[in-house]
């Protein structure tokens, strides 16, 4: 049962607000009936709840609903802004599997209005849209949506296309497609029984290209950000801390750290002594963060974060984070669901997204890292 209670960021209301403005839509009647002043969607915390934009949604496609592709238009303006530990996830991600592992636990808070599901056959790889719960005025336009912004987060975090093998709605066909061969690349197949996107199973579990550089200068500064609230570091030990944050899910070793600073490892050690800290002390405070963050604001499971936090096991993070906290990982997330923590708006960096101006190559064998 989807929650139509559920809070979520106001990101897709102004891809909304900007459509109804490009049609000479006044602001007001977009959100009608929302009980929302235009204030309430401004600030890097505001937040909605998916029955308001639903509503917003309604007022748009109200008014213009026979424009053929909106709602795949508005899917790609979407964009990973302020997902917080969940881009972290996204971004550390070595496969595409995972990838869609962490999607289909996190976008249903961001713009996804349904459930989404995987499957795969011996050939190809499937990615399911229920929509059975989203009322039928409005099905067209949001699961059009949804299935053009999956496709838009992959392009901005990893500058990437899976190449579609068919695009399938349920909705019937209107009587030009032209936009949506643009967008997704096929033209999609309309009245069909499920929403699906389905692709060439080959990819599910290539190793990503590395993420753009926007994402990569976003994550980092998230992770910048979330470090400094803890213990500020300048110096020799704040470039040591900036390069062990740099690439998600490839934490270096103190040899390629000092190699990327231009002295030995003992240099290194001895300079970090100096600020009365090392290397290891340096590794545990940016591991011991980020695991926290990730353990409180999303559901990933310890073999996940054990293998984007750099361990070679599962075991290894369990004892260091026993040593870090007193006690396992799950009963640390226990402990802090209990508390009901909130997930932390993402950094300036993230809620001011470049224009999609880089290369989209296929994912495949040539790409991979």
């Amino acid at each position: 049962m989807f929650d139509w209670d559920l809070r979520r960021r106001t990101s897709s209301a102004h891809i909304l607000l900007g459509l109804a403005e490009e049609r000479g839509i006044p602001v007001a009647a977009c959100l009608e009936g929302t009980a929302l002043p235009p204030e309430a969607l401004s600030g890097s915390l505001a937040e909605i709840t998916a029955r308001q934009e639903l509503r917003i949604v309604r007022n748009l496609v109200r008014r213009c609903g026979r424009e053929p592709g909106l709602g795949a238009l508005a899917g790609s303006r979407s964009h990973l802004s302020l997902a917080g530990p969940w881009g972290l996830a996204m971004l550390s991600s070595r496969t595409v599997r995972e990838v869609i592992e962490v999607a289909r636990r996190y976008l249903d808070t961001a713009f996804v209005f349904g459930r989404l599901t995987f499957e795969e056959t011996s050939g190809e790889a499937r990615l399911h849209l229920d929509d059975s719960q989203i009322p039928l005025e409005l099905r067209t336009f949001l699961t059009e949506r949804a299935l053009a912004g999956i496709r838009t987060i992959g392009r901005e975090l990893f500058s990437a296309d899976i190449p579609l093998a068919r695009i399938e709605f349920r909705h019937a066909a209107p009587e030009n497609t032209a936009i949506y061969r643009e967008i997704f690349g096929v033209r999609p197949s309309f009245g069909a029984q499920r929403t699906t996107a389905a692709f060439d199973r080959m990819y599910v579990d290539l190793p990503l290209p590395r993420p753009t550089e926007w994402a990569r200068a976003a994550c980092e500064q998230m992770c910048r950000d979330m470090l400094a609230r803890r213990h500020v570091r300048t110096g020799v030990a704040g470039s040591v801390r900036d390069l062990l944050i740099r690439n998600p899910g490839a934490i270096p070793d103190q040899i390629a750290v000092a190699s990327e600073m231009f002295m030995s490892p003992r240099t290194l050690s001895r300079r970090l002594n100096h600020e009365g800290t090392s290397f290891r002390a340096l590794l545990d405070e940016v591991r011991q963060t980020l695991s926290e963050e990730l353990l409180t604001h999303t559901d990933m499971t310890t073999e996940q974060l054990a293998a984007r936090l750099g361990y070679a096991e599962a075991a290894s993070f369990i004892r260091a984070f026993r040593r870090w906290k007193g006690c396992p990982p799950q009963e640390f997330r226990l402990r802090t669901s209990d508390i009901g923590y909130r997930i932390p708006a993402m950094s300036a960096a993230l809620r001011t997204p470049q224009a999609m101006a880089s290369a989209r190559r296929p994912i495949g064998p040539v790409a991979a890292r």
